[in-house]
């Protein structure tokens, strides 16, 4: 997996390497995944994208073909000038000290770059195009939300009754009372 682009760059996108032939794109599949990262509350980020992505290598007629999958998602809302008098402050709960030493003052502080947030979208497609391909080996991956300050969730207990429980949760929790 690789990601490229940063969060003010006209685009972002990903590779994915090494997923065989045959494996069906489930799109509603990818848009339900976007629809859970994005932004839905005051408390969190107001940059709104409509995350519009499309396929550059990789797929044909709906399935992988073998070959690197290259995905271009469109950014939209950039507003690199929200960043000017800022750009050689180190933001609290950022990366942006450590972009500064890694790339030694040369990185793209605009929206937090490479480091953005807005770089989970990529991760967000890639990761729904391999939990789907996962599926045909019966294998599952899901999560829920275990603790948050002092409330605190039930571990999983009968796997598959669960897991299906928890897989379509907008907010993933075991206890539903």
């Amino acid at each position: 997996l690789t990601l490229f682009g940063e969060s003010h760059n006209p685009e972002i996108g990903v590779v994915i390497d090494g997923l065989g032939a045959g494996i069906k794109i489930d799109e509603d599949y990818i848009s339900l995944c976007l629809s859970r990262r994005r932004p839905n509350s005051m408390i969190e980020t107001s940059r709104k994208e409509s995350d519009h992505y499309r396929f550059i290598s990789g797929v044909f007629n709906s399935y992988t073909t073998g070959s690197s999958v290259g995905i271009i998602i469109e950014n939209e809302n950039i507003k690199s000038s929200d960043y000017d008098d800022i750009a050689h402050l180190a933001r609290p709960g950022h990366a942006d000290y450590t972009a500064y030493v890694k790339y030694h003052g040369f990185n793209d502080y605009r929206g937090g770059g490479h480091f953005s947030g807005r770089l989970t979208t990529p991760i967000v497609i890639a990761g729904a195009i391999v939990k789907k391909a996962l599926e045909k080996f019966d294998i599952k991956i899901v999560s829920h939300i275990k603790q948050i300050g002092n409330v605190i969730d039930r571990d999983f207990e009968d796997l598959n009754e669960d897991v299906a429980l928890v897989k379509d949760q907008f907010f993933p929790v075991l206890n539903q009372v």
